[in-house]
């Protein structure tokens, strides 16, 4: 009986590791290239809820702190182990290594939002410092050529625009504002428009909202997509008839603070 066991163990445990690996494929959850986790570090597990939900793209808050890039929306609130590498870079990188060079297996490009806090210049230095130390995993930007990897961060907030258009080797573009659609840079440098929804729209989402704000909105989509720009809004509310209302219109990045909330309604289309 107990020669009969030996022999059918080592069976019996492959069987297991397969049937657990399965089990764990079986829940990945959908990647949602168009979701956006907003301040995604305030959460009570940073970037891993965003993940377990599907998110493709996370934004975090950076202050420079004696030569350290600390996550926290207010400098008050920067603790020297809640670093952008131990929160974020490394966790990234781990995945994308186990994942077979992907965010989520098989899934598109995730990006990262790196909103500075702090004085631009100095801390875009110290930023790209660090990100050279993770090129296996960062889209990098030389010139006008674009090498596409697992995670693209772009820069938002205090960005060293100028500092970042001279490098001739780089691993971060910038997060646009409404006035690049006029002055048209490179999409290679901003590849992205943010923009703050009360300083281009009246409408405060009470009501329907107004045909030709509507068709402002429309045209100012359509003019990033005409240059090659995806777009982004801030200040909209976190529900279901604002996300629908953006996503007609042809919004690209649908950010919230309630995770669930926007993988479900993603879910539910």
């Amino acid at each position: 009986m107990s020669f009969s066991l030996r022999r059918v163990m080592p069976t019996l445990a492959a069987f297991l590791i397969i049937a657990g690996s399965i089990t764990v494929r079986a829940a990945d959850p959908t990647p949602l290239p168009r979701a956006h986790a907003h301040n995604d570090y305030e959460h009570t597990r940073p970037l891993f809820e965003a993940l377990e939900q599907g998110f493709c793209n996370v934004e975090v808050d950076v202050w420079l702190v004696d030569g350290r890039l600390l996550v926290a929306h207010d400098l008050k609130n920067a603790k020297p182990g809640r670093t952008l590498a131990a929160l974020y870079l490394d966790p990234l990188r781990e995945r994308v290594r186990r994942n077979g060079g992907r965010l989520f297996r098989g899934g598109p490009p995730a990006v990262l939002l790196i909103d500075v806090k702090s004085e631009a210049a100095p801390t875009y230095a110290a930023l790209h410092e660090v990100l050279q130390g993770y090129a296996e995993m960062l889209t990098a930007f030389r010139g006008t050529a674009v090498e596409a990897k697992a995670i693209t961060v772009v820069v938002s907030g205090n960005r060293a625009v100028a500092e970042m258009a001279a490098q001739p080797l780089r691993y971060a573009a910038v997060d646009g504002r409404s006035g690049d659609l006029e002055t048209n840079p490179p999409v290679v440098l901003v590849p992205w428009v943010s923009e703050n929804w009360t300083k281009l729209f009246k409408w405060r989402w009470q009501g329907a909202m107004p045909d030709n704000e509507r068709l402002a909105l429309r045209q100012f989509v359509d003019k990033a997509h005409a240059q090659g720009r995806k777009v982004r809004f801030w200040s909209t509310p976190d529900r279901p008839d604002a996300w629908k209302l953006l996503l007609d219109a042809g919004v690209d990045l649908i950010g919230t603070d309630d995770l669930a909330g926007l993988a479900t309604f993603f879910g539910a289309r």
